[in-house]
């Protein structure tokens, strides 16, 4: 072989090594590829974007939809676990309409036959849950492309425009999602918009979690803890109500832990009702950001996450209709109640009842609202 030739060989497996070396060191802890999720939607580009901290625990997040992909933690044995179900390409979102992760608007949870009034001008949404508009509607905002901007390791800035009319809400609304991975290990959600016409808003995140690390698994065992004294019943459509009622000597009394299994299956109205607990609690913390509302622990690996908020609710959702359908992140089958969700937000339907905290908007004034998702370890 000529020098010419050999020198050319040494060349190209050079330039192999290489892209093989950028193509592992691009992939995630949690096993992600970001050129899976890179395509355009809408006009838009979509992407991963990787926020890590000093302890090693990386999120991984898609603009498509504000969605939380994976989040690795330590367990109680110092094992890095992914704690969040979700999918392993953009194709897959796409593919599969699930709120897996996202960033949830305009209105967050249920709104009663779809139908507000804002300024004494009644509004149509769309009716696509059992003839209520859950979530902002079928085009919510879980299923748009943000504007993003990684602002440093630790930060990552989303934008949206939602133009007036967008599923039937009025008002040109411009949203800001600001997640911070801090130091101490937590999730730092922080929401704002303006608007140009008096409208509603309620946004949070519906990040499925599964503190086993292993969705094969049930949230059966998981410890829960609500900081609340109340919650807001559901009729069979799993719209509220309108009341508030204690939850002293009912199966909704998470103010001690308690398995989320020990009592889901009870035969009682309310289960029945939400086929399981899909509920919003009322709770004590009264936007109290500097206290947990709620904790929720896997016995098995010590995994415990707490959230706070300034928000008076949470809901939680127990994966009631997650029925082994949908496989995720490395193939793995996403099992009935494989997750618990933790939403907080106003209260469900709050724009039809006015005594309620008011989750109105008008031009002049910033909406604020912040969760934050804490985990640590108990060994």
């Amino acid at each position: 072989m000529s020098n010419r030739m050999m020198t050319l060989l040494a060349g190209t497996l050079l330039l192999a090594s290489a892209c093989t070396t950028q193509q592992v060191s691009d992939t995630t802890l949690s096993g992600l590829e970001p050129a899976n999720f890179r395509t355009v939607a809408a006009g838009k580009q979509t992407d991963l974007f990787v926020l890590k901290n000093k302890n090693g625990m990386e999120v991984c997040i898609t603009n498509f939809g504000g969605r939380i992909v994976s989040v690795m933690v330590p367990d109680k044995a110092g094992t890095m676990r992914d704690v969040v179900l979700g999918f392993d390409s953009i194709q897959d979102y796409m593919k599969y309409p699930t709120d897996f992760g996202a960033t949830i608007g305009r209105y967050a949870n249920r709104i009663n036959q779809g139908k507000i009034t804002v300024d004494g001008v009644e509004y149509q949404l769309p009716r696509n849950n059992y003839g209520h508009c859950l979530h902002g509607g079928p085009n919510g905002f879980q299923y748009q492309v943000f504007d993003a901007k990684q602002v440093d390791d630790h930060t990552l800035e989303l934008t949206y425009l939602s133009k007036d009319g967008e599923e039937g809400f009025p008002g040109n609304l411009t949203c800001n999602v600001r997640f911070t991975l801090t130091d101490d290990n937590a999730i730092d959600i922080n929401y704002s918009a303006e608007t140009d016409r008096t409208t509603v808003i309620n946004m949070t995140n519906h990040s499925y979690f599964n503190l086993d690390g292993d969705p094969s698994r049930s949230n059966a065992d998981y410890l829960l803890t609500i900081d609340a004294d109340a919650y807001t019943p559901v009729d069979s459509t799993f719209m509220t109500i309108g009341e508030i009622a204690p939850v002293e000597g009912t199966d909704m009394d998470f103010r001690t832990p308690t398995a989320v299994g020990a009592r889901i299956d009870s035969d009682t109205e309310q289960l029945k009702n939400g086929k399981g607990y899909d509920h919003n609690w009322v709770l004590n913390t009264k936007g109290d950001i500097s206290r947990p509302c709620a904790t929720l622990e896997s016995p098995a690996t010590g995994i415990v996450l707490d959230v706070y908020t300034n928000e008076p609710g949470i809901q939680v959702y127990a994966g009631n209709f997650l029925d082994g359908t949908l496989k995720g992140k490395k193939g793995i089958v996403y099992g009935h109640r494989a997750s618990v969700c933790l939403e907080t937000q106003k209260y469900p339907d709050t724009p039809n009842k006015p005594q309620w905290p008011s989750a109105l908007l008008k031009p002049g004034e910033k909406y604020s609202s912040r969760c934050i998702y804490k985990f640590s370890v108990r060994k």
